[in-house]
C-alpha cells in the first residue's frame, strides 16, 4: 500500500491529466461497473498489454481507487493505467514522477509545450501510444489541432514558432543522447528559456523516452477515444458530452 502522501500525490496526478479527459467533453460511453478487469468499451485487454491486466481485487486499494476515479471522471481508463498495474510499486513511481514533470505550475514551459515535447521525442521512438495520447492532450491545451500531426510526422516542417522550434530541437538532441553544449543553451536562452527549463525539457525527454520503451514491451495500443479528442471546438451552449475540444 501507499503510504497518504504518495496517494495523495497519485490522486493530485490524475485528477490533473484527467480533466483534460473530462473537460475536454468527449463522449464516452462507461463500461458496468461489475466489470472484472479494467476494459473501456472500445478497447478490451488484451490490446492494453500483452502483460496479464491484474484483476480489480487483486491490485492494492489505493492503485483500484485511483483507477475508478479517474475512468470515472474522464470517462474511459487509458490503457497506460492498466499495462503498468501489472507491477503496483513502479506503477506509483511512475506516475509519481509524470506528475512531477508534467503537472508542475513554475517555469517557462506551458502545458502545451510539454506535450508538444512529448509528442516530438515519441514520434522520434517510434511510440504509437505516446503519440497518440499526448497529441490529445496538446490538442486541448494548444487548442491548435493539427500541429501535434505535424510535428508527429516530421518536427522540422511543422507549423512551429521560433521558440517551439528550438525547444524541441533541444528536446531531439536529449532524446538522442547528443553530446549537449553550451550551444544548445545559449541556444535556447535567445528565446527566453532558462537552465531550469531546458532541464524540465531534458527530463521530460528522458522520461518519455523510458514510457515509449515500456509502451514497445507491453505492446500497448491507444486507446480509440485518444483520437478525436480536441479535433473540434464545442459549439456554445454545448452539452457537456458532446464531442469536441476545450471550451
Amino acid at each position: 500500500m501507499a503510504c497518504g502522501g504518495v496517494l495523495k500525490l497519485l490522486r493530485s496526478s490524475k485528477r490533473v491529466y484527467l480533466a483534460s479527459l473530462c473537460h475536454f467533453g468527449d463522449k464516452c460511453q462507461r463500461g458496468p461497473a461489475a466489470v472484472q478487469r479494467y476494459c473501456t468499451s472500445t478497447d478490451n485487454c488484451e490490446r492494453a498489454s500483452r502483460y496479464p491486466v491484474p484483476y480489480r481485487k487483486d491490485l492494492p486499494y489505493d492503485i483500484v481507487e485511483l483507477m475508478a476515479e479517474v475512468e470515472t471522471k474522464g470517462g474511459f481508463l487509458p490503457n497506460v493505467f492498466k499495462a503498468l498495474s501489472h507491477r503496483p510499486v513502479e506503477f506509483r513511481a511512475f506516475f509519481a514522477y509524470y506528475n512531477a514533470l508534467m503537472n508542475k505550475e513554475t517555469g517557462g514551459l506551458s502545458k502545451a509545450d510539454r506535450e508538444l515535447v512529448v509528442v516530438a521525442t515519441s514520434a522520434h521512438n517510434n511510440c504509437l501510444y505516446c503519440v497518440v495520447s499526448h497529441s490529445a492532450l496538446h490538442r486541448i491545451y494548444s487548442k491548435k489541432p493539427t500541429q501535434a500531426d505535424q510535428v508527429a510526422i516530421n518536427y522540422l516542417t511543422a507549423d512551429l514558432s521560433a521558440r517551439e522550434r528550438v525547444m524541441l530541437d533541444f528536446a531531439l538532441a536529449v532524446c538522442r543522447s547528443d553530446t549537449i553544449t553550451e550551444h544548445h543553451f545559449q541556444k535556447l536562452e535567445e528565446h527566453g528559456f532558462d537552465r531550469e527549463d531546458a532541464w524540465d525539457i531534458a527530463a521530460i525527454a528522458a522520461f518519455f523516452a523510458m514510457s515509449n520503451r515500456l509502451a514497445h514491451l507491453t505492446g500497448m495500443r491507444p486507446n480509440a477515444e485518444f483520437y478525436n479528442m480536441g479535433r473540434m471546438p464545442r459549439e456554445k451552449g454545448g452539452a457537456p458530452g458532446d464531442k469536441g475540444g476545450s471550451t
